[in-house]
């Protein structure tokens, strides 16, 4: 389905001169990208999207806190029906063992209502994926029935109040009785209840709760056990609410500054008993006399494995995110080429907004940005299903995985919520109404930057996984070796930043811009200069820790801190790296000419605007000349006017409709305000009954004579 109809035309979208001419001249085949965009998974991804263009799943603003999660619930009973939550459980269960399938539909719900999306997550993606990940068999036959078709509403308890992203250091202990051969789940302070958990306000009837497991008086770290919460025989409230059971208490969250059609609350436990064989035992597990055993021997690498296997949320989030950036771009596009303010070359004609050149910009940009993390998303998803799939699930594949996700959803959740205070403001007034969608999808965005994983701390994740393969390369190396290394890494900071390597530069540019802006356009010369900043920064923190390695924990941990900042940006440069790769590799697929022509033009942009993004490190670490450096805010513009012409084609091709966006500014009636206002000017200066302006006047009255 693409949002082809009622486009602007193309006398509304200028065209610069020059060299802009050529690209100005392709012409975007909208249908075919648009299926080249549904990728691996197209049905599935289409028939997910037409689900969420259906006026049952869609999101009606203004509804209280209570019926929004009502109504919400209400949609996750239909979709249900509809079975395609499902694709990712045993297909003996009525599964379809399709776990990157899953995920490109369920991505998509976050056009209906992000809060559909998130308590979609919470019940198929985190509460009934712990049971099929962290569960044996025998628990996945008897536990997940009820979760998948939701007649056990479930709640993910792992994140604690004291605790957040620290899972490895959460409080609630899981102590085995071995006389009743039961644990006995307990929440032993006020900074161990669990907290802001989906569902656990009112609809969840059981929780996946994450706690310390000690058996024999040993603590074999965070584990995960099914635990009932509510009494299902019970009278429920005047909110709706089923009793807690015995020992389980907790409260409701409340108004929050988005996602308020999910319930989210919090639990806590006073010595609540569960049966032996509801801790979910697929890596650890008890026997009835208290041993414990399990298939991975490391502590420290059975915890990340079991919070590996739970890696999709991360994944869904990048998908969803990038759909929401796409859903602000394309109102945003829409309205600028629609929209007319002051006049410009004619004293009658007012210019459409896209045609100014700070609005081209705050709009095409990040349009180029929303392709490169699509395609990325794209290559994340192979990588998740290949995984989870079984066809590739290897050590190396997981890590690869984990790291990946951790990239994208960092950025990607980062990116959406720039890109949605962008195109609101870009809308202007128009923006901040509720009837044009954007705040709305602004605030429910806003949490995705913290959950599933803080972005800040989840950056931090990658760059410890670059620092420890770029610590590989120097394994086995003798003192001598490394001192070589040592020397030679000075001598290219030298060359580097030193006036020497900017002067070569300068010299092959001399007289001829177009040189140095060629020079940038060539895609080696954008692999080069985004793989050699990573590298570089990589490198440069891997240095200053070294002395880490031997120093006593204090010390290590202070040099730590000291360069946590520098880690963390090489980790956004990992990810951009990641991005533009991935841009790069899907051109290779694009079969039409024009197209490709265009998407080319459009991934150069991406490149060069990463560039400029980072341009002082590039000076300051002698990677441009000041005249190369010059070039590429010029190049810049001069590639967003040869995109010009095509940026209501590349967003309609994402297939985003009227039942999709729900704008009030992007169904055609601005064209309409403005084509009846041109008509209205028109005939009142044809009638000759305009009134005169004073300038005019004004004007007339200095002529003398002759202006009687």
């Amino acid at each position: 389905m693409t949002a082809t109809s009622d486009r602007p035309a193309l006398a509304q979208r200028s065209t610069s001169a020059g060299d802009a001419a050529s690209t100005s001249e392709a012409r975007v085949d909208v249908e075919s990208l648009s299926t080249l965009l549904l990728g691996r998974w197209a049905d599935l991804r289409a028939s997910a999207r037409a689900t969420a263009g259906e006026e049952a799943f869609q999101r009606i603003e203004g509804l209280s806190m209570r019926e929004h999660r009502e109504r919400v619930l209400e949609q996750m009973r239909l979709l249900v029906g509809k079975g395609q939550v499902w694709r990712a459980f045993p297909e003996h269960l009525g599964g379809a063992n399709d776990p990157g399938g899953n995920l490109a539909g369920f991505e998509e719900l976050v056009a209906a209502d992000p809060s559909l999306q998130i308590k979609a997550g919470v019940q198929w993606g985190l509460f009934s994926a712990a049971i099929l990940h962290l569960g044996t068999p025998e628990q996945q036959d008897r536990l997940l029935p009820g979760a998948m078709d939701l007649s056990v509403p479930g709640a993910f308890a792992m994140t604690e109040i004291g605790h957040g992203s620290d899972v490895a250091s959460i409080a609630t202990t899981a102590t085995y009785d071995p006389e009743t051969e039961e644990f006995v789940i307990h929440t032993p302070f006020r900074g161990a209840w669990k907290d802001y958990l989906g569902n656990a306000g009112v609809h969840g009837v059981a929780a996946v709760v994450f706690a310390q497991l000690i058996t024999k008086n040993v603590n074999h770290g965070v584990h995960a056990f099914y635990v009932p919460i509510r009494d299902t025989n019970g009278e429920r409230d005047e909110l709706g609410r089923l009793p807690f059971l015995p020992g389980v208490g907790g409260e409701d969250d409340g108004q929050k500054g988005g996602l308020n059609g999910i319930d989210n609350g919090r639990l806590h436990f006073d010595h609540v008993r569960v049966p032996r064989t509801d801790l979910l035992a697929r890596y650890g597990s008890v026997a009835p006399d208290g041993t414990y055993s399990s298939p991975i021997e490391s502590p420290g690498r059975r915890f990340f494995t079991m919070l590996g296997s739970l890696v999709q949320g991360r994944v869904s989030l990048d998908g969803a995110a990038v759909t929401a950036a796409k859903l602000g771009l394309a109102i945003a596009v829409r309205y600028a080429n629609e929209r007319r303010q002051f006049t410009g070359a004619t004293p009658t004609e007012e210019v459409v907004l896209l045609d100014y050149g700070t609005h081209k910009r705050r709009l095409i940009v990040p349009v180029a940005e929303a392709y490169a993390a699509h395609f990325a998303h794209d290559r994340l998803l192979d990588l998740f299903h290949s995984v989870f799939s079984g066809e590739e699930d290897t050590p190396e594949q997981r890590e690869d995985l984990e790291t990946t996700a951790a990239a994208l959803k960092a950025t990607s959740t980062r990116f959406a919520l720039d890109v949605l205070q962008e195109t609101r403001e870009a809308c202007g007034g128009a923006g901040f109404l509720t009837t044009n969608r954007i705040t709305s999808l602004r605030a429910d965005l806003d949490v995705y930057a913290t959950f599933e994983g803080d972005n800040t701390v989840l950056l931090q994740l990658v760059a410890k996984r670059l620092l420890a393969d770029y610590g590989k390369q120097f394994k086995g190396i003798t003192p001598g070796q490394m001192a070589r290394v040592v020397v030679e890494r000075a001598g290219d900071m030298a060359l580097h930043r030193t006036p020497l390597k900017r002067a070569a530069q300068a010299l092959a540019d001399v007289g001829d811009p177009r040189r140095a802006a060629g020079h940038l356009r060539d895609p080696e010369t954008q692999r080069a200069l985004l793989t050699d900043r990573v590298e570089t920064m990589v490198a440069d923190v891997a240095q200053a820790l070294r002395p880490a390695q031997k120093a006593d924990p204090e010390t290590a941990t202070n040099l730590f801190n000291a360069h946590q900042v520098e880690l963390v940006e090489a980790a956004r440069a990992h990810a951009e790296l990641l991005r533009w790769e991935a841009f790069t590799q899907a051109l290779e697929t694009v079969e039409d000419a024009g197209t490709r022509e265009v998407l080319t033009t459009l991934r150069d942009l991406f490149g060069l605007s990463l560039v400029e993004r980072h341009l002082a490190w590039y000076l300051l670490n002698g990677r441009l000349s000041a005249q190369r450096a010059r070039t590429v805010t010029s190049y810049l513009d001069r590639l967003v006017d040869r995109l010009r012409p095509h940026a209501q084609d590349l967003v309609d091709a994402w297939g985003y409709g009227p039942e999709h966006l729900r704008a009030t500014i992007a169904t055609g009636i601005e064209k309409e305000r403005q084509d009846e206002a041109r008509e209205y000017y028109r005939r009142l200066r044809a009638s000759g009954d305009e009134p005169r302006s004073e300038k005019s006047l004004r004007k007339a009255s200095k002529g003398g004579p002759q202006a009687r």
